[in-house]
This record gives C-alpha cells, structure tokens and sequence, in this order.
C-alpha cells in the first residue's frame, strides 16, 4: 500500500553540483542514485525547470508505459533543451492531437515494405565505406559508423546519392553534429544561459551559422520538390510531401524542415554510435565473434538481407550491445495527470517522471552480471518491453526502431563477415556524453586487417 507520508528519495548534493554531475558524469551520478535506492529516485535535471522523479524498476516502468494519455503523458515543453537543434515543430517537441498526427504522417516509410527496400543499399554502404580504409591503419569505428549510418539517411531520406549536394549536406551535418561531441560543449544544450552568440569563434555562434547554412539546403531541396512530379518516389522526404491528413492538409515547409532534421540527427547519430559499440564488443569477446562468423556462414555467400535480419544469435548479439551500452539512457518524460501510486510512493499531478533505461538495462535481477556481454542471455529469455527499452515505449516510442534494428543488424554482418578487424588498444570503452545521447569514450579505435576467404567452412557449434 502507498504510504501518504512516505518522502521521495532525493540525492544529497547541493543542486547546482548535482546538475553539474548529470552533464559531466551522468552514468557515475546514475549509479550512485541506484546504490542509495532501489527503485527511484528525484533529480534536479540539469536543462529543466522542474524536478524529475528518475525511475528505474521495471514495474515501475511498465505502469508508466501501460498508463500513457491516461494518468502520464508526454508533454513536449519536457524536451525544450532540444528546440535550438530541431526547431519547434519537431515530433519531440510536440503533444497530445498535435503529435499523433504528425507521428501518423511520419511512420509509413519507416516501417512494412518500406524498410525492405533500405536492406540492399545499407550493405552496399558498409562495404563501400570499410572498403575504403587504409589497410592496416588505425581508425575510429564511431567515425567509420558515422559515415555509413549519415548516407544510409542522406539516400533514404532525401533520396540524395553521390554528388556535390550530397557531400554538401553531408560534412555540415557532420560539423553540425560534433558541435557538441563532449560533455562540456554538451552543456550548452543543458544550461541555456551559456546560449550566447560571442562572436565567429563562439561555440553557440559556430552552432548558429551551421544551423543556417544546413536549413537553406533543407529550403532548397524542399523548393525544388515542390516544382516535381513525386507519385514515383520512395525517399521519405517525397513521401512526407505527398502526405495528407485526416482533413487533407500536407505539411508546411517548416514542419518538414524540422522533421528532416530530427530524422537526420536522431537516425545517423544514435545509430553511429550503436553501430561502433556492437563492434567493440564483437572484437573484445573473441568467443562472441567466432560463434557470430558461424552463425553467417551458415547463410552462404551472398545472403539475402532479409534472412540476415532474421539470424538469432546477430539478434542477440545487437540486443546485448543495446543493452549494456545504451546510446539514449532515459526515456521521453511523463507528467502525472492525476494522483497515482508508484513504487509504494504517491505521485501527485504536474511531478515529472523518466524512465532510466541505463538502471533498468543493469539491473542484476534483470541481468544476473549485467557488466558482461552475453548475448546468450537473449537467446535463453524473452525480455519485456518494460525490461529491454533501447528505444524508449509507448506513445513517444522512438519512430525508425524498425530501420535502426534492420541498419544495425547489416552493417554488422556485412562488415564482420567479408573484413578481419581487430581492436588497436585494450583501453575499455566506456559510456561518453555526446548531446543527449551517448556514444564510446575513445571512438572505438580498431584495424582492419585483411578480407576474410568466402568460401571458408567453421566447425559446427557444440552446445
């Protein structure tokens, strides 16, 4: 039963220090929360005007998810720390009739048919960008990953291909997205008065001018799509410009600018980094990586995309990665509609909760020694949506988690299967603020060492 008396459990810092250790060391700060209590916990997040109450028992979290536009709901003035990157009409930032029409416009090309026709170009880019790295030289994975996951989204978003546009767009989005590649140039998205444009040599400046010039591409390409017959194109800025709603109205030009470029930075940027990480871990754990070379191996040369979707253990593999190393590490925020119980605590209306996939993704009675990779442990036991979220859940559920499992799962294969790699260093990886998100500390720094033999044949596995 709620005990009405019973206090939240609050972290004893001083509350500007406390902001401080959640953009500089989140994962140190989330940790020492979990140690001290067990199933939640309030924070004074940094970027926010309100405490927020960090959840992370799966129960817990389930009731919230299960519990969506009912007593919790997703407002978008939670992630306004986003607006100076995504504009105000981005689906983050947007709620209640607002959102599910957008979202509704939105999910068509990311999920069914749609998807499939991605498969074919996502190895062809893997093989491409691997096959241009020197031989035998160091190189940072995160990089690498980055190159592959930005064009996949170039060609399936824009339908833009090799060019001088594409190269164009390509390196500012880069520019654009490394403006805050560390925790300290992180904080100007988390503490909005250091938001001050000082100049050319300014980091917010330098943030500003990017913004410019990549939102008159976007204009641009808009402009002359507008000028097309579309009825024949599959990328999914066409498609969003063929979209109606229920009242036949399409999107303005600025709600397509916005929506591009949530799609450009979410897409690329968290897939990067997730793409660099189930790396490392394939090359740390030796075993992993034989009993994986097997298991593509066992497709033949030339597999169809499709069937390599399909393959347990790279499910598995990709699954653990996401778990142990989880490029988000908080779900979307739910604001209390109503007084309602949780975890033996009473809530009351207007208290903002998250959900801490971090915590939760390391749990030991989740995942009995939750610091190793074991992938098995997805193959032995089917995890609920409220214990295994790399993608967030419910209403704000992230939109392209089809095509980030789909792109994740053949950059991987295509790479592992035709390349030999192998770390350059032993230095662990450890979990890094990159934004909002995070990504490896040290990029992953690996060699490629020669092309694996098609034809050769491994040893059946012994169970």
């Amino acid at each position: 039963m709620t005990n009405r008396n019973k206090v939240l459990p609050t972290l004893n810092y001083p509350a500007f220090l406390e902001k401080l250790r959640w953009v500089f060391d989140p994962i140190g700060y989330m940790e020492s929360g979990a140690k001290q209590f067990r199933d939640l916990f309030v924070s004074r997040f940094a970027g926010s005007s309100k405490k927020r109450i960090f959840v992370h028992h799966p129960q817990a979290i389930q009731k919230i998810l299960t519990n969506d536009r009912k007593k919790f709901f997703a407002p978008g003035k939670q992630s306004e720390i986003l607006k100076p990157v995504v504009g105000t009409n981005s689906l983050f930032l947007l709620d209640g009739d607002r959102h599910k029409r957008e979202r509704k416009l939105l999910m068509p090309p990311f999920h069914g048919e749609r998807i499939k026709v991605y498969s074919q170009l996502i190895c062809q880019l893997s093989e491409k960008v691997i096959k241009s790295l020197p031989m035998g030289k160091i190189f940072s994975a995160r990089s690498a990953m980055q190159e592959i996951s930005l064009q996949v989204i170039l060609e399936v978003v824009f339908g833009i291909y090799d060019g001088a546009k594409s190269e164009e767009l390509k390196q500012k989005i880069i520019n654009f997205s490394d403006i805050f590649e560390s925790p300290l140039t992180s904080a100007f998205l988390f503490f909005p008065w250091l938001q001050k444009d000082l100049g050319a040599w300014s980091p917010w400046s330098n943030f500003l001018h990017l913004r410019e010039e990549i939102d008159k591409l976007i204009y641009q390409e808009i402009a002359e799509r507008r000028e097309q017959d579309l009825s024949d194109h599959n990328d999914i800025l066409s498609l969003l410009m063929l979209a109606r709603d229920e009242e036949g109205n399409p999107m303005t030009d600025a709600e397509l600018r916005d929506e591009l470029i949530t799609i450009l930075l979410a897409g690329h940027e968290t897939t990067a980094s997730a793409l660099a990480w189930a790396l490392y871990w394939i090359l740390d754990t030796p075993e992993v990586e034989e009993k994986l070379l097997r298991e593509l191996d066992s497709l033949g040369e030339n597999p169809d995309p499709i069937a390599i979707n399909r393959l347990p253990y790279l499910t598995a593999v990709c699954n653990e990665s996401m778990r142990i190393s989880p490029v988000v590490i908080l779900t979307f925020p739910r604001e209390v509609r109503e007084s309602v119980e949780l975890s033996g605590y009473k809530l009351e209306a207007g208290q903002i909760v998250q959900g801490c996939i971090y915590l939760i993704h390391h749990r030991e009675d989740l995942y009995p020694e939750p610091k190793q990779f074991k992938p098995e442990r997805f193959l032995e036991r089917e995890y609920a949506a409220h214990e295994f979220v790399p993608f967030g859940g419910g209403t704000r559920r992230c939109l392209g988690y089809a095509l980030a499992e789909l792109e994740l799962k053949l950059v991987i294969a295509t790479i592992v299967s035709k390349y030999k790699l192998t770390l350059a260093d032993n230095k662990p990886e450890k979990l890094a603020r990159r934004g909002v998100t995070f990504s490896p500390s040290n990029g992953v720094k690996m060699i490629v060492t020669g092309e694996r033999p098609t034809n050769i044949k491994r040893p059946s596995l012994v169970s």
